[in-house]
């Protein structure tokens, strides 16, 4: 039996290559100078408008997805008897997974026979993106719902995502860092180099002092242990594409990896990291720790 897959823009996936491959994405709200801004569809926030306005001192934060969007589109689903599939933004980072479970249980109350599958998939951005992609090929070459959640519970433990950002003040104003590791960081031009853990949280793993070791350091993590079997890298950059893209001409001349992929990171993210983030996921070896 086949099922819809849907995910939330912190999967940062292009609409079009949504919708060729029947993949819903859902909104999550940007709040920008008060507006309540939404980032798929027709006038979606872009990163490039986003960044430049908080450039300019726009304040932003993000809001999670309302219960009664959920509700509505399991609703929509469940009414015609399709199957769900939701993977959600990490738990570790946000409450849109909790949310997404009370709108579930909502729906069953008035379709107890629908079939609404959450998966946590622990990761943002391109991470969680990396794992609707999988989703979507096995999806398309004809694997069952039970074989899609049997690999995710076997991809997920072992997704990496490492990043650095040029200003941590974003980080520690959304309370993913404290305000004095931002402060001390930013005076002594030190870099933390930046991992999601196995519960899906943000942790500072490294420190470099400068850019450039940071850079590196990022891509040597990035690379070692790397399954060969999944031989894609994402790139994902804020801002300004120059440090990615010199980052896919190395690997590529390296033959390090089968599929190398360099994309902006969506407004969700760039929110809480500002201008001058890069970040790279990889599926590894061995699980996460």
């Amino acid at each position: 039996m086949t099922f819809q897959l849907i995910t939330d823009s912190t999967a940062d996936l292009d609409e079009k290559w949504a919708q060729e491959h029947a993949l819903e994405i859902l909104s999550m709200p940007v709040i920008l100078n008060g507006e309540i801004r939404q980032t798929t569809g027709a006038g979606a926030l872009t990163s490039d408008t986003l960044l430049e306005k908080m450039r300019k001192g726009a304040q932003a934060s993000t809001s999670q997805i309302p219960t009664g969007v959920f509700q509505d589109v399991f609703t929509r689903y469940a009414k015609v008897g399709v199957d769900v599939l939701y993977l959600a933004f990490s738990s570790g980072l946000s409450g849109t997974y909790q949310t997404a479970n009370i709108a579930r249980d909502m729906v069953l109350e008035e379709f107890p026979e629908a079939k609404i599958t959450l998966v946590d998939t622990l990761a943002a951005a391109s991470g969680e993106g990396f794992l609707v992609e999988e989703v979507v090929t096995l999806k398309e070459a004809g694997r069952s719902l039970a074989e899609i959640l049997s690999a995710l519970t076997e991809m997920i433990p072992r997704l990496r995502s490492w990043f650095i950002v040029d200003d941590l003040k974003h980080l520690a104003r959304g309370g993913r860092i404290s305000k004095t590791a931002a402060a001390v960081g930013t005076l002594a031009s030190i870099k933390p180099v930046l991992d999601v853990d196995e519960g899906g949280h943000l942790r500072t793993v490294e420190r470099a002092r400068g850019t450039k070791k940071a850079i590196n350091k990022l891509v040597a993590n990035s690379v070692e242990g790397h399954d060969a079997a999944y031989s894609k890298i994402i790139i994902a950059y804020s801002g300004d594409s120059t440090a990615a893209d010199k980052i896919a001409a190395d690997l590529a001349e390296e033959k390090a990896f089968e599929r190398i992929v360099v994309r902006p990171l969506g407004p969700v993210i760039s929110v809480h990291t500002g201008t001058g983030t890069i970040a790279i996921f990889t599926l590894g070896k061995s699980e996460r720790h």
